[in-house]
């Protein structure tokens, strides 16, 4: 049998198409907006943290919106890539497995040269679920960023229960509420990792408690 090679541009480009349409059957309601579009919390380009399995919705509502995603180097990731920039995003290469540190050092670049906030989700790429690593605190220290915790809470979806993250994928014509947390503004810790597990774990208490009452 005669494998045809598919390039990740083309299925990105694909994807793309599917992802607009979906998100056009959507009806998307945004909480604390105010917070997310402050021409001042702009200037100091946040690091926007999301869970993994919530950012099927979360690509299409942000499009245009000027910023940069840490993506895996995986070949998922290169797919997920292409199709985060043909909404308009920027993608930074790397992750917590794979060129972590390089993906760090070049988010920071972007961040400095075009003046953008970054994208993390902050639980990927393989998990655990639901838990905060290190990396996004890390760029927001160093960047002097401020945090930005999102959630999506969607009314209903099909959960792929196989997958690591539980990935959601919003039923056509549900509701999708885009939760924006305040900006967290982290203490000088250091280089103690105590300190930096202890703020990351404050992290994932305030993601949690997002949405709790939807």
């Amino acid at each position: 049998m005669v494998r045809i090679p598919v390039s990740p541009r083309l299925i990105g480009a694909v994807l793309a198409f599917f992802v607009r349409l979906w998100h056009l059957t959507l009806r998307v309601e945004r909480l604390n907006t105010d917070v997310f579009t402050d021409p001042e919390l702009r200037a100091k380009r946040p690091v926007i943290m999301l869970w993994h399995d919530e950012i099927f919705p979360l690509i299409p509502a942000h499009a245009g919106e000027r910023m940069a995603c840490v993506v895996s180097q995986s070949k998922d990731g290169e797919i997920l890539a292409r199709v985060l920039e043909s909404f308009g995003f920027m993608s930074v290469r790397g992750s917590s497995s794979r060129g972590g540190m390089r993906a760090l050092i070049a988010a920071k670049r972007v961040m400095d040269e075009q003046g953008v906030g970054i994208i993390f989700t902050v639980d990927g790429p393989r998990g655990p679920r639901h838990k905060v690593k290190p990396g996004a605190v890390f760029l927001a220290r160093h960047a002097g960023s401020p945090i930005v915790p999102v959630r999506a809470v969607m009314s209903r979806a099909k959960v792929f229960h196989r997958a690591w993250d539980k990935f959601q994928l919003p039923w056509p014509f549900s509701r999708c509420t885009i939760i924006y947390g305040d900006p967290v503004f982290l203490p000088e810790l250091g280089d103690d990792p105590a300190e930096m597990q202890r703020q990351c774990e404050h992290l994932e208490q305030i993601m949690n408690s997002l949405g709790k009452n939807l």
